[in-house]
Parts: structure tokens; C-alpha cells; sequence
């Protein structure tokens, strides 16, 4: 058969351990027999960002910019142990991190449907959408190590040269140090982001930090978000019947673990990293979220939320049964190709995604899953198989449905 053209290419960022190698198997057997593919390719494996001193993720990140529709794999943020796994020159910062301070976006999370596949927390009949703030805070902080006794202070120095100064802590011993921080700009996009999305699915919101204790910070979060919301969406959301509410994060985790589900929650850049892989895991597998940063202006960029699979990684290194979930991974390409279709009118490629995903959620519905499902369906005698087997029934099941 034909393959389905594309207009403008991808921005294809691979990754690292057995997540790469499920995205090598995706993108060979689920879109190159099907699809004539344009990519623009950026190795972000953990000894290419470190050969190029990370450039390489910079660059990126621009190219999402230029061609607006990007997709990724998930990629080792290293520790101390990961630096001297892999012999690196340093201890490179996240480059999720650094892609999503580029873009300035906003990461939307929601668990993956799919009947027979039972959510633990038995209250939940509709998803919960997670919205992220995808700058600042722990993923932009400046870190130190204090050796001894002394003064640890926080300060400003204005363009005029004036400076205002906070104790942090005076030390009597060793210990550590951390600043963190955000912009008022960014702040603003998100809430927007949030905002918009809620008002399009005709959900509620909810935007949950901790202002009893961070009086400054996250009070600033508060209060932009009450800004953005009485000037520019209060009346909509009055006219959809929907609602905007600020919680404490703590009442909000526990709302979500009684409430049937249905509504977004926005959630500060470590919070909703955490949160978002407990709604994946409660739907039996970090691997079952779906994950997009969506920028101010409109640039996408897909992603695989969960890590790269370490274990599994070594396991299938020696010759081992890696049952490694791939369904993030092609939920990735399969939204990333639907949108880059949408967005170049180009139908037949947006249908070609839509239907990989589709032959992806009806595969397993017939029963046949990984391992980490296996625990929470609800399908009966259920045929387990690995990530790479799962992929090969998936290619004979699209073939079949493009079949004349």
C-alpha cells in the first residue's frame, strides 16, 4: 500500500534504556511501514547530551519552536549513581526540565482508557486530567553544599544596584541549600493554560498549592491565578456551568482519591510530576498517561511520562524477558502524528493516528496486555506478552484494518 505523506516534519527526540528501545521498535513497525516520515532527529540519549554538553536538548526545544509538533522518549535525568554509570562530564539537569523552560508550556496528563483495565481507586468513573506548570521551581533550583558553620542568606540585587536580603538559615554545622524560583509572566501562562482547558472540556478546576506555608511563592501562584480568572474567564465559566476553585494541595489529593473524577487539576511543577504518576499508577502502570506540553502559542510536544525502564533495561541486556508496557510510548507518536496532520490539514495522517491509537486500546481489550496489567484487569484469562511481542500484534492488527 501507499504510505501517507507528511508536509512537515516531526521533532523526533529519542531517549535512553528500554524505553528507547520500545521507541525504536514503535516508530519501525507502527509508522514507517505506514507512514513516508519527516523527522527532524535530536539524540537526547545520556551520552549524546553529555558529548555535546547538552546542547543538543537545547536545540531541541528550538526546533519544536520552529516546526510546532514534536515527540519524545523518556530520557535519564542523572543522579551521583548515573554519573558514574555512564562516565559524565557532570550532573546534567533534566531535560524535560530545560525543554519545558524553553517552550514555557503547560504538561497535560490524563490516564489512558482502556475497558478491562480497572482504576485501583474504585470511586474514579471519569479521568482526571492533570495540568502541570512546566517551568521553575525544583527543576530550575540552584543547589550548595554547606561545609561548616556560617550564614546562608538569600538575596536580590536590583538593576540599581540595591539589594534586600532574607536569612535562610545560620548553620552550625554542614547541611544544605536550595533556591528556587518562578516568573510572574509564566505564572500567568499557565493559569491561562489551565484555564482554557477546563472552560474546552467543560470541566471544573481546581489549582491546588500550599500558601499557608509558602506566603510569598506560592501565595503568588494564588493570586495570579484569582487575577486571570476574575478578569478574563469568570463569566465564561459561569455561562458553562463550570467552576475555578483554589485548594490546599493537601485537601486536593485527598478530593481526588474520593471524587468520581471529571474535573482538571493544576498542580505546581513538583507536584504534579508526583501526582500525575500516582493517577497513571493507580490505573495499573505509570505507562498508562498520556502526557503533552502545550506552549503559549501553540507548540506541542508529545511525550512518554513515565521513566526509562533501568531495570528492565539491564534484564533485556542479558537476554531476559523485559515485559516493559510500550502504551505510552505509541499513545506518543499516535498523538503526535494526529496532531501534526490536524494542524498541516492533512487528514489522511491525522486518521492514521487516530487509528494507531485506537488498534492500540483494542488489542488490549482482546485480552492481550503486559505483565503490569495483567494485575488490575478485570478481562478474563488475559494473554500476557512482552512490550516487543505487544508491538508486532499491534502492526498485524493496523495492517488489517488499512487492508482494501
Amino acid at each position: 500500500m501507499d504510505k501517507i505523506p507528511m508536509n512537515t516534519p516531526l521533532v523526533e527526540m529519542d531517549g535512553d534504556e528500554m524505553a528507547a528501545i520500545l521507541w525504536k521498535e514503535t516508530k519501525e513497525k507502527l509508522v514507517l511501514p505506514f507512514v513516508d516520515l519527516k523527522v527532524e532527529y535530536y539524540d537526547l540519549s545520556i551520552r549524546n547530551r553529555d558529548a555535546t554538553d547538552d546542547q543538543v536538548t537545547i536545540d531541541s526545544a528550538m526546533a519544536t519552536k520552529k516546526y510546532g509538533v514534536a515527540v519524545k522518549c523518556a530520557t535519564i535525568t542523572p543522579n551521583l549513581e548515573r554519573v558514574q554509570e555512564y562516565n559524565l562530564k557532570k550532573m546534567w539537569k533534566s531535560p524535560n526540565g530545560t525543554i519545558r523552560a524553553l517552550l514555557d508550556g503547560t504538561v497535560f496528563r490524563a490516564p489512558i482508557l482502556i475497558r478491562g483495565i480497572e482504576p485501583y481507586i474504585r470511586s474514579w468513573k471519569k479521568p482526571i486530567t492533570l495540568a502541570r506548570h512546566a517551568y521553575g521551581d525544583l527543576y530550575r533550583a540552584t543547589e550548595i553544599r554547606v561545609d561548616s558553620p556560617g550564614k546562608c542568606e538569600l538575596v536580590f540585587t536590583g538593576a540599581d544596584g540595591a539589594e534586600r536580603r532574607e536569612l535562610i538559615h545560620q548553620f552550625d554545622g554542614p547541611g544544605v541549600a536550595q533556591g528556587v524560583h518562578n516568573l510572574d509572566s509564566s505564572i500567568r501562562n499557565f493559569a491561562r493554560c489551565c484555564l482554557s482547558y477546563a472552560l474546552d472540556m467543560k470541566q471544573d478546576l481546581i489549582f491546588s498549592a500550599k500558601d499557608t506555608i509558602s506566603k510569598v511563592y506560592d501565595r503568588q501562584f494564588r493570586e495570579i491565578f484569582k487575577d486571570v480568572f476574575m478578569e478574563e474567564f469568570m463569566e465564561a465559566y459561569s455561562q458553562a456551568g463550570i467552576t475555578y476553585q483554589y485548594c490546599l494541595i493537601d485537601d486536593a489529593v485527598s478530593r481526588a482519591v474520593k471524587s468520581p473524577g471529571g474535573y482538571v487539576w493544576a498542580c505546581q511543577n513538583y507536584d504534579g510530576d508526583v501526582m500525575s504518576d500516582m493517577l497513571a499508577t493507580a490505573y495499573g502502570s505509570a505507562a498508562m498517561m498520556t502526557s503533552v506540553l502545550v506552549s503559549p502559542d501553540g507548540k506541542y510536544e508529545y511525550e512518554a511520562a513515565h521513566g526509562t525502564v533501568r531495570r528492565h533495561y539491564y534484564r533485556y541486556l542479558e537476554g531476559g524477558v523485559a515485559s516493559t508496557n510500550p502504551l505510552a510510548i505509541i499513545m506518543a507518536w499516535s498523538n503526535a502524528l494526529t496532531k501534526r496532520g490536524e494542524l498541516d490539514h492533512n487528514d489522511a495522517l491525522a486518521g492514521f493516528g487516530r487509528l494507531l491509537q485506537r488498534a492500540t486500546i483494542e488489542t488490549v481489550e482482546s485480552g492481550i496486555m503486559t505483565a503490569d496489567l495483567q494485575k488490575v484487569t478485570t478481562l478474563p484469562n488475559p494473554q500476557v506478552v512482552t512490550g516487543l511481542k505487544f508491538i508486532d500484534i499491534v502492526q498485524k492488527r493496523i495492517r488489517k484494518q488499512m487492508a482494501p
